[in-house]
């Protein structure tokens, strides 16, 4: 028998497949939060973009110096967690996770609509929203109670390959908290709750609500979408992420190192993350928003440890937080990876001493 839509979900779907084509590049991402026995929290996140984006791993210090790349009226502050991040062009902090647990994913979102300059507020470059957020909050729930109040002007010029810098910001902490930021029509929207799991691009978040809640309706196991488009993404990712085990399973977990449901939890959001990614090479000439996955990552809340995965080369590789200096005075470390370079395995003692990278400047004007 065939379900019968909602008329919001109808709606949603509606919209998303009459979408025009907004951008001439764009990305494509997926982010899943995963909350499982033992404290256990996981986000992945897929980086799908046209072009490689010369991606490094950095290691921030606390105690940073930093502003917001915007002339003589930027935000300023100093930081206070250290972070690794994956860099985009070496020019802004595009997914990472501070020494709380608190991790910030940007993801491209063709409505993105910015609100006109209000006078008296400092301006603060969209290269440096992720950054913002892991530099000054340790949860989730401390970053909407003060960002709601839209302390800055958020500037987002055009990224280095000329591609609009539309993008929407999602947030998750070590309890499993969750918040996805999206300006539409000038105006924030913020969807803050542990039921935020998923998040992927066109059309806004609570248009993908409703587009999920039909596919919930029909149920993954009988039928799922299958194209590349970020609405099939997403019903695909909720029904695997639902779908994975939150306790040691016990067909598995003998093969597992040290025998750790933490252990057996990166690999299943690693599973759902490959499941959803994008063959590389994959293009769809007008569908800009479809690109290829580049890159994978997995951050280990409970115990901060951050896992990269490309699709340009053989291994996984991870950074324990721990394993870092990041105490205030530290010098900034690099792991350069934009040239092809092999890592596996822990690689904390491979990130060397680096002269911070210049964030993309907004202008005012």
């Amino acid at each position: 028998m065939k379900k019968r839509l909602s008329r919001s979900a109808a709606l949603a779907l509606s919209a998303a497949m009459l979408m025009p084509t907004l951008t001439g590049f764009a990305d494509a991402c997926t982010r899943t939060l995963f909350v499982g026995d033992g404290q256990m929290v996981a986000t992945g996140r897929n980086m799908d973009w046209k072009e490689d984006m010369f991606s490094n791993l950095w290691a921030f210090p606390a105690g940073i110096e930093r502003d917001g790349a915007s002339g003589p009226q930027s935000l300023t502050w100093t930081s206070k967690y250290g972070s690794v991040i994956t860099s985009g062009y070496e020019a802004g902090s595009t997914d990472g996770m501070n020494e709380k647990g608190l991790v910030a994913n940007i993801l491209y979102l063709a409505e993105s609509q910015y609100p006109a300059p209000v006078a008296g507020r400092p301006f603060l470059s969209i290269s440096l929203w992720a950054q913002y957020v892991l530099d000054n909050f340790a949860t989730v729930d401390e970053a909407v109670a003060y960002l709601r109040t839209e302390p800055f002007n958020l500037l987002a010029p055009a990224l280095p390959n000329g591609s609009p810098a539309a993008l929407h910001l999602a947030m998750s902490d070590a309890s499993g908290d969750s918040a996805i930021f999206e300006y539409v029509e000038g105006k924030l929207i913020i969807h803050h709750g542990k039921q935020y799991t998923v998040m992927t691009n066109s059309p806004t978040y609570d248009k993908q609500l409703a587009m999920n809640e039909y596919w919930e309706e029909i149920g993954g196991l009988v039928f799922l979408p299958g194209t590349n488009r970020a609405a099939d993404r997403f019903a695909r990712a909720s029904f695997l992420l639902s779908a994975i085990p939150k306790e040691a399973d016990p067909n598995y977990i003998k093969s597992v190192p040290q025998h750790s449901f933490d252990y057996q939890a990166v690999a299943s959001v690693m599973g759902v993350q490959r499941a959803v990614s994008v063959p590389l090479g994959i293009t769809t000439p007008d569908q800009p928003n479809i690109s290829s996955t580049i890159w994978r990552s997995i951050s280990d809340q409970k115990n901060r440890i951050y896992y990269f995965d490309s699709a340009t080369r053989p291994n996984t590789f991870w950074v324990s937080l721990d394993k870092l200096d990041l105490k205030p005075g530290a010098p900034v470390q690099k792991l350069t990876i934009q040239n092809g370079e092999i890592f596996a395995g822990e690689v904390a003692a491979e990130f060397k001493p680096a002269k911070p990278f210049t964030f993309l400047p907004g202008n005012p004007e």
